[in-house]
Parts: C-alpha cells; structure tokens; sequence
C-alpha cells in the first residue's frame, strides 16, 4: 500500500470532499451550477431549507424506540437502501474548516470538541435529532425529493444516483457503498473464501453469502467480537476510513498484512486493482450508527462581533457610496478619451489593468472590480471598430446625469443579478490561461444567489451588528454544504483564490488578502468577494447591512410574487446583465428561531437553488433604497477654496459643471472627504487649449471660490495665456508663394480659387489644402503659369521622363506537333525496340511437351505430337522462319512428339507445362543461359519476353529481363511457357 501512516500503510484517497450532508435537496436541483475549473461546489439545498447534519443521522439499532423520531432512525440504520440513502441527504455536517471556525467563534476547545465528535451522542444531542428529524423529512417531502410512509422512506431515482459513492466522488456523509453494491460481480467462490474467513457457514448461492456477509456487519455483538481480534495495525486502517473518503489506495494482489487480515474478512472489499473501500454496514458500525461526526440539527449562530450605531452604518455606507459613485466616473471619464485595447482572446491586458489601478490609487483587485461593475451596469462596453477599444456607451451620458443616489442604485442592481466574478481576475482556468477582466470567462452562475443569501443574512440581524466573514462563511457552508464532486484536493491551488480586497472592516482599496494555502470552494470564495464588494459599494458599512442595503431586498406588494411565472426587472435597463432572466421559482421564508444569541433556523418552500429572477433587484426596491440613501448623501457645493500655494479645496462633492471645469482647469492631488486640486502651468494650459480665454478663467475662479483669489494664481494664469498661442502649428498640402503679393490677392479673390482652399500666411506665401499636382493643374486651368519647386526651393524639371522595363527573355519559338524527343528518350526507344526484337526473332530450342491427352488436338494447339487410338495424323510445313514445324492433325490418346520452328511472325506464345517451364528456368539459372518466355501479366494482357533468369525459387523467377532492360522478378504461374534460344544473345 502506498501513502501515509505505517499501520497498514493505508493511504485515503484525497478527493478533497468536505464531509457535509445536503445532498437530497441538492439532488432535487441538479441544474445547480458547477464550474469544472474553479472547483464548483456539487448540488446543494435550499439555503432557508434548515435541513440540518445529524437532522437524519442514523442512531443505534439498539436504542430504537416506537415514536417517530425512532421510527426514522431505524429507517436509515437498518432499513432499505433507499430510507438509508434518504436519511443520509436529509442530514448536513460542516467541513473541518467549518469546525475550526466555529471553535473560535463559540470558544469551545478543540481537544473538547472531537471527544464529543468521537464519543457517542448525548441524550441532549439525541434529543435535538429526534426533534428536527420530522421536520427535515417534511422539507425533503416537500421538495418531491423522498416519498412513501414515515416508516418506508423512498428517495428519487435522480437523487439516489447523484448520491451513488465512487471512487472519484464519495458520498457526502464518507460512507461507502453497501455489501451488496461493493460485491456485485465478485465471483462465487470468493464469496465464500469471505464467510470462511469471517467465521461464518458456507451457503449454496451468491445472494445468501451477500446478506450473511451484510447480517453479520450489522449485529453489534458479533461485529464487535470480530473486530477484537483484530491486530492493531488493521484496527488503525480501518479508523483512517471510518469517517471518509471510505476508499484507500493499496495493491489488491499482494495487500500488507494488515489490509489482508480485513480483505480476507470482508471488512474491506476491492473496488479496483489498485483501490478498496469500506463497506458501509461496517462503516456504520464504526460510527457508532451515525452517519456525520458531527451532528448539527441546528444552523450555527450568527453571532455579530460588533455592534455599531445604525445612523453611524448609514453614514459610513454613503461615504462609500459617494466614493464608488467618483471612482466610475474617473475610470469612464479616463476611458472616454484613449479606452484601452480589447485582446485579440477577449479582455484587459494586465498592463492595462495595472495602469487604470494606478490611476484610480486603488489595488488591481478592486480596480477590477471596478471594472465589471461599470461592464455590469452597461456602462462600458467595446467599440466594435477594426481596432477594438473600450470606452464608455451612450448609457454613461444618460447616467450622468442622473442624481447620486439613482446612479448608485442603478450599480447596486447591476451588481446583484450579475454572473461575472470580477474576485476571479488574476486567477487561472483549467488550462492554466491567465483570466482577464472583461475577459469571456469569468461567469460564474451561482454568484448571484450567493450575493443575495449574504445579504439576506446580514439583513436577519439587528441594525448595526456586524458578523465575521467567518461566521457568514460558516453559515452558507451549513446552508449549502461544498459538494463532494469536483471539489479540490487539499492544497490544490484554484483560479482566483484571492479575494478583491483586505480584511473585513479594512478601508477600501486595503491590498488584497491572501488566501488560506487549503484551496476553498468557489461558493464560499463567492461569499467571500460578496462581503468585500458591498463594502466598496456601500450596501454595507462596517461589516453592517445599511439602511438602503436592506431596501434592496425587499419586494414591493405590487411586485409579481416569485414563480408567478414573470421576470422581475432590475432598474438597470441598458445592461442585460441588469435585469432578472427566466422566471422567478423560489420564495424564501426565513424564520427566526432561540434567544438574541442568533439561534437561527432557515426554512424555504420551492427550488433549492434561487432563479436568476430571484436575486435580481426591482424597480420599487431599487427606487426604494434610492430615496433612504438620498438624505445620507452630501448636497453638491458650488464652491471652492483657493489658497495661496496654487492648490484649491473642495470641502464636497461640486456641481457636476464646476467638478468639470475644475477638472481641467487643475490637477487632483487628493481625494477623500476633501478633494484638493493643483493649479500647474500644464493645467492652465489645458484649459486655454481647450477653448477658455484667461478672462475666463479669470471670471471662473472669482465666481466659485469663497476665499479671494490668491495673487500667484492669477501671476500664474498671465503667464501662461501671455505664452500661449504666439507658435502656431497647422497643416498644408501645399503651398503657393510669389514676390508680387498683388498677384496672390488676384488669386484669392478669384472666385475659382474656391476648391483649392488657399489661405494666406504671409504677404507673398499661401497655404493649399490641395496637393501639390492639383494646386497646378488648378492654376493652369485659371491661364497662370506656376511652376513647381523642390523641397529645397529649386524649380523641378517636369519634362517626361523615358520608361524602361527590367531585363526580359526573348519569347521561344512554339512548334507544333509534338516535342523533340531528347537523346536519353532516343535511347530507351532504341533499346526497347531492340529488346523486343530480340524476343520475336531469336531462334529457339526444339522443345518437348508431353502429357496427357483426352481427345482431339489442333495444329495450332501444339508444336509437334502423334499419338495411338482413334486416328493418327502427322503434317509439316514450312515456316518463313526457316524452321520446321509438325503439327499433328487429330489424334486421340496419349502421345509425345518433337518440333523445331523459328516462330519468327510471334503470332504465338511459347507453352509448356509447369514442371517443363520450373526446369527450363532452373536449367538456364544455372548456365546463364537466355530463355524465351510467355508472360500474362495481372491485367491479362500476354506478352512474350527474354530473359535471363538468375534465380528461381519459392514459386518466382528472377531474371534480367531484356526487353525491359531491368532485373524483375515473375510469378511461375503467370509464365505459359519457356523455350530456350538456339544462340544467346545478349
């Protein structure tokens, strides 16, 4: 076995599964979202459902009784697979984080803690389980997600199989799979090698042996008197198990003797060559019967860390307000003149990103974040032109000018609703690609709900209690428990693990946080950048809900009610990321629940998982929360204070009109609740340079500030407008100049001079927008003679000059017909008519044919022969070969004969049988000699060559062949027969 104890050197797999239970609500909303490269949590169930760990956790069989609650406890110990499967969804457990944190928040101790988690359950503990077990069947029956009688629960198909173990994804509770489902397709007679071991009687079938297997892990007695004989080290593997991941890396074929002591009894059973998991009757066992460590039928208190005056809350949030509210509009206002370029993926370049952060003095984090709320909001988008940039839409003018508090409600419902996660910036995806902002992969669908539950939940406590992040995280994790499936390992690093900004009640644009080295889930990282962004946004303010952040969840009475069917709209009309999609499903009714401690139980009637239309923001909310920030907003001022070391200080927010002017007129040294702004030569000039005279500012600065104008001010403003303007830059195409100025003022006033749109720039100089061939051919055409002149001033010679092309070949002469062949051409002609010679007219060998006859045979049919029967025949003729040729007329029979010809005409093919052809080739393989041969080729077509075999063997002839003049090789079969030749010739 590989991995990390000795005892046994069992080794748990690290799925990284925090073990929480839930899962029977989240297998009602499967839909929920999962992202693959940020580790997304697994289906999870209503976040108000109070579905609670231990809520279902399976008692005792031994201490069963005849109410309800026993009734239930029964069904998930020793009932059915499905009562056990439902009790396991209907119960919920925190992860060991989760129980870090709750330490620290209730003070308990941790050493005090895990002798509870590990010792048996209190009656006080039991009694609280038996109390809320009827409830948390109730909201399961509720949601369609068990069915039946109390005494025979049923859970759905679909949730039975979301729930099903595996190696890669364990049940939520740790526990395993069941005898019956580790042992299926084990072999019978290793079914009863386990009941020897076990010390238990052989049965006659794999079905007894199953559940003789499973009734001995499930009587008390007899598995404890089991496991006392079991040696320590194997105990020790078994208790890495006990509370999941239930499964083990080891090596099945040669196990240590630890694990082989457990394999031979079934206390672990295979699941892979490589893999073993504890079953679950064994498991249950080991519990104790419970199915979590630590039962929790209640939701952990949010117990506030600091209690804040609400007046004070508000006052802090419209700060911040007043600040995001600045901060979009020095970032659009930045844009709207040189917008960064779009990346050829999509998205910010970092450089970029780090240049806007430098300009808004805040982290990249919350610049970021900046970013995607003005995205959100519909207020920036890309330009669409061949050279993408991003800049500001026709929305931002729209929104500018509206009120302050509208403008901030119109970024508050467009941070709401949207799926973008601007706290995933920085981060990697699942091919380790950087994510940009703006960038087309930072939707992340459950980030609206999780935004509007930590809302919700700061909104049930009092006004003015501020919880820890940490306590929030504790709660959503109750809530919805990180699933099992997809989640990381411990250690494994996630995209986006650093959240936007500092520690909760830092300032804005506090330098980001580092996450924890344990890799969290993406919900609990949601949370997380939720907390931190309504801090910048101002819904909260010292870790508070505020007044107008409270407004933002109500419904209005005219409002259509959640699963009505229609969408809520958000105010944000020029993004759709601003308003509700699909259809509102959920309804959430969140109860109070024990004493000001914040004993909270959260209940919830429809979907587990809230629509998109449930978390976006409506009309009447949005106006609402708009009309309770309005009071707390500062009123804008039409003055400055303008001090004698050239600096002006706005003690509020200025009239859009002076900020404006301001804005151009000086330099920002400073923000915060004063703004300070820093008259420089460079601003000054900016301000004449775009259109102000020094009159005006002049006229400008008296009229707005309280404080008379310092005299270095206006010194400073002198100068600069004494400066400004004595050099002039323009453009020309051309230019026409001639001493006789009363000859350029005949033709400016010429009315045909119009087109070339002369100007003059000295006495005897004129300026052309036209170029210089048009400015020429345009006076001409007006009877002047103009003439043109270099660079240098001399006068350009415009005679033509000669054209001449580069160096060109003469064109070839084109024949007709065919090519003149080359000589290599020639020469393989001449060899090939040679070599075909050669065959047709080579004298050849008398042959010798024999073999079996059956009837009558043809001149033609063979080059000689007699024979006995029927008739005999014999004939000669002569050959213009000049050889002599019998044939035999009929015959019938069997015969031999002897012929010689020359077969000079080659109207014929040589043939002969297959032994007579095999001993030509090998005869002339050994004497070097030349062999004429037949050869019918793959095609069928027959052609007669010479050649002169080298070497025969295994059914093929190779041979120089000279009518191809090459070495080839013959198949025996395709050749009709061979002769040799009377002479060799080469």
């Amino acid at each position: 076995m590989t991995g990390g104890g000795r005892a046994g050197d069992c080794r748990p797999q690290q799925d990284g599964h925090p073990r929480a239970a839930g899962d029977a609500s989240a297998a009602g909303n499967a839909s929920a979202a999962r992202d693959a490269s940020d580790s997304a949590p697994g289906p999870a169930p209503d976040p108000a459902s109070g579905v609670s760990p231990g809520a279902g956790a399976a008692l005792g069989a031994d201490e069963r009784t005849a109410d309800q609650g026993a009734a239930h406890e029964g069904a998930a110990d020793q009932g059915t697979a499905d009562e056990r499967a439902a009790h396991e969804g209907a119960t919920e457990q925190h992860t060991a984080e989760r129980r870090a944190t709750e330490q620290r928040a209730t003070g308990q101790h941790t050493a005090e803690r895990r002798a509870t988690a590990d010792g048996p359950l209190s009656a006080a503990e039991r009694a609280a389980i038996v109390a809320e077990l009827p409830r948390a069947v109730a909201t399961l029956r509720d949601q369609a997600l068990v069915w039946g009688g109390d005494d025979r629960l049923r859970l759905v198909r679909t949730a039975r199989e979301l729930l099903a173990p595996s190696p890669t994804s364990p049940s939520p509770t740790g526990l395993g799979p069941t005898v019956q489902e580790a042992t299926s397709g084990m072999s019978p007679g290793r079914l009863q090698e386990l009941l020897a071991g076990a010390g238990l009687p052989p049965t006659h079938d794999p079905v007894t042996a199953v559940a003789a297997l499973a009734g001995l892990f499930q009587d008390r007695a007899r598995m404890a008197a089991l496991l006392d004989g079991a040696p320590a080290a194997a105990v020790a593997v078994l208790a890495k198990l006990t509370w999941g991941p239930p499964y083990g890396e080891v090596s099945v074929s040669s196990p240590t003797p630890p694990v082989g002591w457990l394999l031979d009894r079934g206390l672990l059973l295979p699941s892979g060559p490589r893999n073993v998991v504890l079953p679950r009757e064994v498991a249950l066992h080991l519990r104790d019967g419970r199915a979590h460590r630590v039962p929790e039928p209640l939701a952990p208190p949010l117990s506030p860390a600091a209690e804040h005056d609400p007046q004070a809350v508000d006052n802090t949030a419209a700060g911040q307000t007043f600040t995001a509210l600045a901060t979009v509009e020095e970032l659009l206002g930045q844009w709207e003149n040189a917008g960064p370029p779009v990346l050829r993926a999509g998205g910010l370049s970092v450089r970029d990103l780090k240049r806007t952060a430098v300009a808004l003095d805040v982290s990249e984090p919350v610049a970021a974040f900046w970013i995607e709320l003005a995205y959100a909001a519909g207020l920036v988008a890309s330009d669409g032109e061949t050279d993408e940039r991003y800049a500001p839409t026709p929305a931002y003018d729209d929104w500018l000018r509206l009120p302050a508090e509208e403008r901030w409600a119109r970024l508050a419902a467009a941070w709401l609703p949207a799926t973008r996660t601007a706290g995933l910036v920085g981060g990697r995806d699942s091919r380790g690609r950087t994510l940009a902002a703006l960038g087309p992969e930072l939707d992340r669908s459950p980030a609206p709900e999780v935004r509007r539950r930590v809302l919700e939940l700061l909104a049930t406590l009092p006004p003015g209690a501020a919880p820890t992040p940490e306590v929030l995280l504790a709660r959503l994790r109750w809530e919805r428990p990180a699933g099992h499936r997809g989640a990381p390992a411990p250690g494994s690093a996630a995209p986006g693990t650093a959240p936007p900004t500092g520690p909760a009640g830092s300032p804005p644009g506090a330098p980001a946080r580092t996450a924890s080295p344990i890799a969290e889930d993406l919900r609990s990282r949601l949370a997380r950048w939720a907390v931190a962004e309504a801090e910048l946004l101002g819904i909260t303010g010292r870790g508070a809900l505020s007044s107008h952040g409270r407004a933002l969840l109500e419904r209005h009475p005219d409002e259509p009610p959640a699963g009505s069917g229609t969408t809520a709209r958000s105010t944000t009309t020029a993004h759709p990321a601003a308003m509700a999609r699909g259809n509102a499903t959920a309804r959430h009714a969140t109860t109070a629940r024990g004493d000001a401690t914040g004993q909270h139980a959260t209940t919830a009637r429809g979907d587990a998982i809230a629509h998109p239309a449930t978390t976006a923001v409506t009309a009447a909310a949005a106006a609402h929360a708009a009309r309770l920030l309005a009071p707390l907003l500062p009123e804008p001022l039409d003055h400055v204070l303008l001090q004698a070391d050239l600096t002006a200080v706005a003690p509020g927010p200025l009239e859009r009109p002076l900020a404006e002017t301001l804005g151009i007129l000086a330099d920002i040294e400073s923000k915060g609740g004063a703004t300070v702004y820093r008259f420089t030569p460079e601003s000054v000039r900016r301000a004449l340079d775009a259109g102000r005279t020094a009159d005006d500012v002049h006229t400008f600065l008296a009229a707005h500030s309280r404080t008379p104008v310092p005299q270095p001010l206006t010194y400073l403003v002198d100068d600069v407008a004494r400066k400004h303007g004595r050099l002039r830059v323009g453009a020309a195409s051309a230019y026409l100049r001639c001493d006789d100025d009363a000859l350029l003022a005949e033709i400016l006033a010429d009315r045909r001079s119009a087109g070339l749109r002369l100007r003059r720039l000295a006495p005897t100089v004129l300026a052309a927008q036209a170029p210089p061939d048009t400015l020429l051919e345009g006076l001409r055409a007006m009877g002047y003679a103009p003439a043109a002149e270099s660079a240098e001033g001399d006068v350009v010679v415009t005679r033509p000059e000669a054209q001449r092309t580069p160096p060109r070949r003469p064109p070839v002469p084109v024949p007709e017909g065919p090519p003149v062949p080359d000589a290599a051409l020639l020469a393989a002609a001449v060899r090939a008519i040679r070599a075909g010679d050669l065959a047709a007219t080579a004298p050849r060998k008398p042959t010798t044919t024999s073999g079996p006859g059956t009837g009558a045979r043809t001149g033609p049919e063979a080059e000689a022969g007699s024979g006995a029967g029927a008739g005999t025949g014999s004939g000669a003729g002569t050959r213009p070969g000049g050889g002599a040729r019998s044939e035999a007329g009929t015959g019938a029979g069997t015969g031999t004969g002897t012929g010689t010809g020359s077969a000079a005409t080659g109207d014929r093919l040589p043939r002969t049988t297959l032994a007579d052809t095999l001993a030509t080739m090998q005869a002339a393989a050994l004497t070097g000699s030349n062999v004429w041969i037949g050869y019918v080729n793959a095609d069928g077509a027959a052609t007669q060559r010479v050649i002169a075999p080298v070497r025969v063997e295994g059914g093929f002839v190779t041979a120089y062949d000279h009518t191809a003049d090459e070495v080839r090789t013959y198949p025996l079969h395709r050749i009709t027969g061979a002769a040799e030749l009377a002479e060799d010739t080469p």
